[in-house]
């Protein structure tokens, strides 16, 4: 299955895209079960207390041009800024692009317990409880994408998993929901009594498989609910099987929240454990004292079979599982390694499962995060590059035979995943794959326009829909920088990338998911300059036609006949990227910074008349003489000649056109170690710093913003990131660590420790930019820049003039894939209504991480 996630300009109609989408799984089938795993529908949390059974709805259709980074929110707009707003049946929020009015209609649960009507699509559900006195709950629901509770934000449950706990107390009197629809047209929504204040949930634990031939403690994950307004602090994780006994740290648990917590499990050497097991999972306090216990079933494994191992994630410390097809044989050495990344809705564990074992190499399949995730971009691509490197210490393969494939938007992966790091991969099979999300979304727009006037209305497409689908939006030079954060995910543009491997390109010829032509479109791209690829259209195949839709024996042959080339042979090579802190180098080569940021850079190599560097949008590049076979005496960089006296790492940099040779860049500087988009704060095992110095209502919304923020990692990426109050950080305590603050200069304690150079500065009466103030309490604005204590971490900072600008600020779509954001933006309280037009000001700072020398456009 492929994502379903609209990227770009245009948003298309929601009814018709996810129905249209929708049919098109089910006509074809798939690797798993619907979504590889069961819903949860059983609580073990606690005792019902309410089930919302009836309520309000809203349909809202937007017919506009949409940024996917700032999508317009009016009715999220209306509650948060009218905190009074309370709708009745009947009641008209507004008139639509068609003329016609929007009310707030009555909706009732079907008898399954669920608003349950595909007039949801594209709808807001907002639900009431009167309480009779203050009383902690759980709120759990399901099918939606956020809910406002009280007028705070909370992250959804969009995929259906009933995963979805949020501790809250109500207060006495009315308490409302208001819940925006999510991919399917269904809500479930009910209130719990918790058994207990502080407890285990086995809902989304991430276990191993315990494997008999390996002596070792594993890793595992577990949900923990604090109902509680106090930290959980001191307490520790014990874990017992077969009789052994570890012990974990917990880290320290935020009030009223629901945290992912990592904890080690003992090895299990005896061959007459196979088979399902008891876990026992104890939680223990400060005084020794146990505060709640869970028996989980787990897989005890030989390593020779198919199985799953965990490992910690260094972008923020939690713990995530990828699967293994081993080799047939046990004792191979020298082995391949191939890389096989899952399409949206599948299991890394059902993945490896479609392929039958290798006699020549091991097959693993990392996760993106989760079977959606992040379409194996931003921190799917993360986890990719760690489970590659993982499984390279676990098996040792031979450093020249590493393969990637992929099928649907693992297909989509694999194509992007080969052209961000070509010198990773001898040889790429994209399977049923889409290039680009770009690519992809117009592949539905272009199918929409040549659909009969039958067929569209059936979805509900009029024909001034459908006209205005067609338009071309016309974007500002605000606009355009927002949208060039995004350069290092279209793929197109580092094309020639592939000429480093292999291209292998498998498409089921009636595919009706990922259309057929977008892979002719790349046989016929390709065809113009690659020597080396090869095309085949499985005969009458849909989107998936059986295991042998990725486990494809003439594909493994291709892989078989390639190797990554060593440096010292060869005599040309080029190199493209969008960024250097995402990809910056090939083989010998390093960019280190660009000449403009975000734009795509990139070098031409060759000896084979003497050795020659050609560059575009390069301010500073590496070559490593010492991974040469011959021995060079000169090297011309666009022009400029240099002599070689040695064999060793050498820098180059670009001064007014002309290059010079030079020491290696400052770490302080940009550079592939730290290079911005203000996404690239959430990594480096990243620590949330939430302000309590201000008004009450400022604590409250900025301690909601960053557990908001929590809880969507948490659920987007199977994630753990931990928070601190301002007035408990210092940088002794969280050295080189990643750290996005929620606050101002005049309500964050942390602000002065972090940022007290920094060319912003953010306080409640405005914000002043490199010593121009712009005034009032209506701005909102995310930034990042280097962590002056720290040659590796960043900051990233949200934060707000005021009220207004704090709640403007409260979506979080810097956590969403196929998002862009550049190192700066600031807007004002109308972007949930404007979107992308409320921008004020966004752009790059430069190399050495100033103003003056960056990039930026104002409105």
């Amino acid at each position: 299955m492929k994502l379903v996630h609209i990227t770009g300009s245009k948003l298309l109609l929601l009814v018709f895209f996810t129905s249209f989408v929708l049919s098109g799984q089910q006509k074809t089938g798939n690797i798993v079960e619907y979504f590889g795993k069961e819903k949860i529908n059983k609580i073990e949390e606690g005792k019902l207390m309410h089930v919302f059974t009836t309520g309000l709805t809203l349909k809202v259709q937007n017919m506009r041009f949409n940024s996917s980074s700032f999508p317009e929110d009016p009715v999220f707009s209306k509650f948060l800024m009218d905190p009074f707003y309370t709708p009745k049946r009947g009641d008209v929020f507004n008139i639509n692009y068609l003329g016609q009015v929007m009310p707030w209609e009555a909706i009732a649960v079907d008898s399954t317990n669920t608003f349950n009507d595909g007039n949801l699509r594209s709808s807001y559900v907002y639900l009431n409880y009167y309480a009779n006195r203050e009383q902690v709950v759980l709120f759990e629901a399901s099918g939606h994408s956020l809910v406002l509770i009280n007028g705070l934000p909370h992250e959804g449950d969009h995929y259906d998993f009933g995963y979805n706990l949020v501790p809250l107390t109500l207060k006495k009197g009315n308490n409302t929901f208001v819940l925006k629809v999510g991919r399917f047209p269904r809500i479930r929504a009910r209130l719990i009594e918790p058994k207990q204040k502080v407890q285990f949930t086995t809902r989304d634990m991430t276990l191993p498989d315990i494997l008999v031939e390996e002596d070792q403690a594993y890793l595992g994950a577990i949900r923990l609910v604090n109902a509680t307004e106090n930290w959980v602090k001191s307490h520790r994780v014990k874990s017992t099987i077969n009789g052994s006994v570890l012990e974990t740290k917990m880290a320290d648990i935020p009030p009223m929240s629901v945290q992912k917590i990592g904890f080690t499990i003992a090895a299990v050497t005896d061959s007459a454990s196979y088979g399902t097991n008891d876990l026992k999972v104890e939680v223990w306090d400060g005084n020794n004292q146990l505060v709640d216990s869970k028996t989980i079933p787990i897989q005890v494994k030989s390593k020779h079979i198919h199985h799953k191992r965990t490992l910690q994630s260094h972008i923020d410390g939690s713990i995530q599982y990828y699967s293994v097809a081993p080799s047939l044989q046990t004792d191979l050495e020298d082995s391949a390694l191939f890389l096989s990344v899952h399409g949206a809705s599948v299991e890394a564990v059902n993945q490896a499962n479609a392929y039958k074992k290798k006699d020549w190499g091991n097959l693993i399949a990392p996760t993106n995060r989760r079977p959606f995730g992040f379409a194996w971009e931003d921190w799917g691509r993360l986890d990719a590059l760690e489970v590659l490197s993982e499984a390279k210490r676990i098996y040792n393969p031979h450093p020249n035979k590493i393969y990637l494939t992929g099928h649907s938007m693992g297909g989509h992966g694999t194509w992007y995943l080969g052209a961000t790091y070509p010198d990773h991969f001898a040889a790429i099979a994209p399977c049923a794959g889409y290039p680009d999300l770009l690519l992809y979304r117009d592949s539905f727009l272009n199918r929409l326009k040549e659909m009969p006037e039958a067929e569209l209305n059936r979805y509900g497409m009029t024909p001034k829909a459908l006209e205005r689908l067609k338009m071309d939006d016309v974007k500002t030079p605000v606009e355009q920088m927002i949208e060039r954060a995004g350069t290092p995910s279209r793929t197109l543009k580092l094309i020639r990338n592939y000429l480093h491997h292999g291209v292998y390109i498998l498409h089921g010829e009636k595919d009706n998911v990922v259309p057929t032509y977008l892979a002719r479109d790349m046989r016929e791209r390709l065809g113009k300059f690659h020597p080396d690829f090869s095309y085949y259209e499985y005969p009458g195949g849909e989107h998936w036609y059986g295991d042998h839709s990725v486990d494809w024996d003439p594909l493994f042959n291709f892989f078989k006949e390639r190797t990554i080339p060593e440096d010292s042979s060869m005599t040309k090579l080029e190199f493209y990227t969008g960024s250097p802190g995402v990809s910056s180098k090939s083989h010998f080569i390093t960019i280190h910074q660009q000449e403009k940021a975000f734009e795509v850079s990139s070098f031409q190599f060759t000896k084979e008349k003497g050795c020659h560097i050609t560059t575009d949008n390069v301010a500073h590049i590496e070559v490593d003489f010492r991974t040469l076979e011959d021995t060079i005496s000169q090297l011309v960089i666009d022009g400029s000649k240099f002599k070689i006296s040695k064999k060793d790492k050498t820098f180059f940099k670009k001064e007014t056109d002309q290059w010079r040779m030079t020491s290696a860049p400052s770490l302080q500087q940009k550079g592939p170690h730290r290079n911005g988009g203000f996404k690239d704060a959430f990594r480096h095992n990243v620590l949330l710093v939430y302000a309590t110095q201000g008004t009450e209502t400022e604590n409250e919304w900025y301690y909601n913003r960053a557990r908001f923020d929590a809880e969507t990692f948490w659920y987007r990426a199977n994630g753990h990131i931990d928070m601190v109050r301002d007035v408990d950080f210092s940088l002794k305590a969280y050295p080189n660590r990643n750290v996005v603050l929620y606050g101002n200069a005049d309500n964050n304690a942390a602000w002065d420790q972090l940022l007290k150079n920094c060319p912003i500065q953010v306080k409640d009466y405005g914000v002043n930019i490199n010593g121009k103030t712009l005034f009032g309490n209506q701005w909102g604005m995310y930034f990042i820049v280097p962590r002056t204590d720290s040659d590796l971490a960043s900051v990233g900072v949200v934060t707000a003039t005021g009220s207004k600008g704090m709640k403007a600020a409260y979506m979080n779509h810097y956590l969403v894939n196929g998002t862009t954001f550049p190192d700066v933006v600031l807007f004002d309280d109308t972007v949930l209504t404007e979107g992308m037009r409320a921008v004020k000001w966004a752009g790059f700072f430069g190399n050495d991480w100033s103003i003056d020398g960056g990039d930026f456009e104002w409105k």
